[in-house]
């Protein structure tokens, strides 16, 4: 473990360089980590590290680089939001670097999840699980096929998925899908394949505000399409991975 010291307190830093605790972030930390990497903080940086910083205290997690620079080119401009000017800010990575002097974690992707982990996640999910539990959890039987889902009911193979298969994870769960529920799950669908992560609620109906108007986005109506969660339901029914973060809060 390594350590700063600033106004003469000392702060611990990982192996890795970065915060032990986030709670000892504060911009004058932040510069002199920069300095020890060789970086000297401009006005650019800053706006990319607070838009992280702000991005992870709205919603618990990082954004990812797809989010990141979506927010960086809606905030400021698509130039600014390239992959070149960003490494050129940040040479080792604006997700590995820029996240660090931000004093926030990494973000992941499901995709670069640790195997581990998802096993873990599925033995924390069966622990959970009850007799009133009401989505499939094991395996089933569809069209002549075995498909197997995670004990948190989500595909464990996303390309099984289609439409009738929606229909049947929607009526086990005692959903009748009507094109109100439709545009949620392609909307999810959409998201994920364009970003790589299905989005907590949160981020659901930001994203559905600012593309479809918040009549679409309405926190009321999502939880009456899918009570059991839009973000956690939805993403179940839409055949994507369960979302990451506090998913229906």
């Amino acid at each position: 473990m390594k350590n700063l010291v600033v106004d003469n307190d000392s702060v611990n830093l990982r192996a890795d360089g970065r915060l032990q605790n986030l709670s000892d972030w504060a911009p004058d930390l932040a510069e002199q980590m920069a300095q020890a990497e060789g970086l000297v903080l401009t006005e650019q940086h800053w706006d990319v590290l607070n838009i992280m910083r702000e991005y992870y205290q709205k919603y618990n997690i990082s954004p990812i680089l797809k989010l990141l620079r979506r927010e960086v080119a809606k905030q400021y401009s698509a130039d600014r939001a390239s992959i070149d000017a960003l490494e050129a800010l940040f040479p080792g990575g604006v997700q590995n670097q820029g996240s660090r002097l931000a004093g926030v974690p990494m973000a992941q992707l499901d995709a670069e999840l640790d195997q581990s982990q998802r096993v873990q996640s599925v033995k924390s999910a069966q622990s959970r699980a009850s007799s009133d539990i009401r989505h499939f959890n094991d395996q089933f039987e569809f069209e002549g096929r075995n498909i197997k889902v995670y004990a948190t009911g989500n595909l464990a193979n996303l390309e099984d998925w289609n439409e009738k298969l929606a229909v049947v994870l929607a009526e086990k769960e005692g959903i009748h899908l009507t094109d109100e529920h439709w545009v949620v799950l392609n909307f999810l669908r959409g998201f994920y394949f364009k970003y790589g992560v299905a989005p907590m609620v949160k981020i659901l109906i930001k994203h559905m505000s600012e593309e479809l108007g918040k009549e679409a986005a309405n926190k009321d109506k999502l939880y009456e399409l899918f009570p059991g969660g839009p973000a956690s339901q939805g993403s179940r029914i839409g055949g994507l991975p369960s979302p990451q973060g506090c998913i229906d809060g």
